[in-house]
């Protein structure tokens, strides 16, 4: 893994590691995890469409009433 250093405010630096501390986890690791996001932003367009491509047999089926659906 590669060593990176970043600039910041002190009071920002300081209010995302109680941030990280309250999520159970390291500043280290939620950067790492919003560079991931970052990178491939919100869902990979190709493993949507590999997901689409291994669905593409279904088709709808019976439709429920809402009465249906909340029933317990």
């Amino acid at each position: 893994m590669k060593k990176i250093t970043f600039r910041a405010d002190d009071n920002l630096i300081e209010e995302a590691r109680l941030v990280a501390r309250s999520r159970q986890t390291t500043l280290n690791a939620a950067f790492r995890e919003w560079l991931e996001t970052y990178v491939r932003p919100a869902g990979d367009v190709h493993e949507f469409d590999l997901l689409i491509k291994r669905l593409r047999h279904v088709r709808p089926g019976r439709h429920f009433t809402r009465a249906e659906m909340n029933e317990q």
